[in-house]
């Protein structure tokens, strides 16, 4: 309901036209930021616990990602130590 309204305050206003019949900067600017305000209130938001969860997945596939990094990093220059230490014999 709330929608409809704003899409109608939206559209309702025009944009000024110069002497040229050219439409202006400002009014430009000023149709661009209703516009937003109005896709702005059509969002839905989460809510704290879902964000909070959210956050720890995050968190916790960041972890998981890191220590495999990691891992493959040692393996793969102990595999280069070893190849090295191999070559200079």
């Amino acid at each position: 309901m709330a929608d409809k309204n704003i899409d109608k305050k939206v559209e309702g206003k025009k944009e000024k036209k110069d002497s040229k019949g050219k439409v202006g900067f400002f009014s430009k600017t000023a149709k661009f930021f209703r516009e937003c305000k109005g896709e702005l209130k059509k969002i839905t938001w989460p809510t704290p616990k879902a964000t909070t969860k959210n956050f720890l997945v995050v968190i916790a596939v960041i972890a998981i990602m890191g220590v495999f990094i990691f891992a493959l990093d040692r393996g793969l220059y102990a595999l280069l130590n070893l190849v090295m230490e191999t070559a200079a014999t």
